[in-house]
């Protein structure tokens, strides 16, 4: 069993992680849960929770499943901060294996490789913060030609901005309206997702032109939160 203590939003929690062959019994301040992991899928992203020295937990982040032998750029699920790079290019790398270490939610997430692969380029830094979608490492299957390592996204213009869901979860209070002045990093609402509850800020100054969801609605990865321009 592991244990550790962390703080969220400046409250403290202890918690404890188990594993059992049902799956994982998780502790939080004394409650208890039992956690059922999710078979692999192809379909749906998957998160496995499991304890890290380096923040309060870890998860690993899966995309939609590659076939073998496809070439594959690995993309950022959320956004966060890269804390780990453990590839380089020319690397072979297999199905599974963590490249990329991010920091996201207050939490350390393996990006991992979808398939047996040689990586083609590594297109971030150590400390570099990145948007969902951002392309993290380019991969080459072997035999088939490298993938076209498309550039980041162009930010998004000054006077315009849409807060999207990071994670899927439900909406448990909305803090803005339509005609609200928001600074960057004001929390315009939160949302309940991995069992915790999580404040989703603004990314830079404007004004709200609508609020896109209502509390207790469920959404998932990349939804529409806020229009801020």
């Amino acid at each position: 069993m592991k244990e550790f203590a962390f703080k969220i939003n400046g409250k403290d929690y202890k918690a404890s992680v188990e594993e059992s062959a049902e799956g994982l019994k998780v502790s939080v301040n004394n409650k208890t849960y039992s956690v059922e992991l999710p078979q692999k899928s192809s379909a749906q992203v998957a998160s496995v929770v499991r304890p890290s020295g380096a923040a309060v937990s870890t998860g690993v982040l899966k995309r939609p499943a590659t076939a073998a032998g496809v070439a594959e750029n690995v993309s950022s699920p959320l956004p966060g901060t890269i804390t780990e790079i453990r590839v380089k290019e020319g690397d072979k790398v297999k199905r599974g294996q963590v490249v990329i270490v991010m920091e996201a939610m207050k939490m350390a997430n393996d990006i991992v490789a979808e398939h047996d692969a040689t990586v083609a380029k590594v297109s971030v830094t150590l400390g570099q913060n990145v948007n969902q979608g951002d392309i993290l490492v380019c991969l080459q299957s072997d035999g088939q030609p490298a993938p076209k390592c498309v550039p980041q996204p162009a930010p998004v213009p000054a006077g315009s901005s849409t807060v999207l869901a990071p994670l899927p979860g439900t909406i448990k209070q909305i803090k803005v309206k339509a005609g609200d002045k928001v600074q960057r990093g004001d929390v315009v609402l939160t949302m309940e997702a991995m069992k915790m509850e999580n404040n989703i800020c603004a990314e830079q100054a404007g004004t709200v032109k609508a609020v896109m969801v209502q509390c207790e609605q469920q959404v998932n990865q990349g939804d529409i939160l806020v229009d801020i321009e």
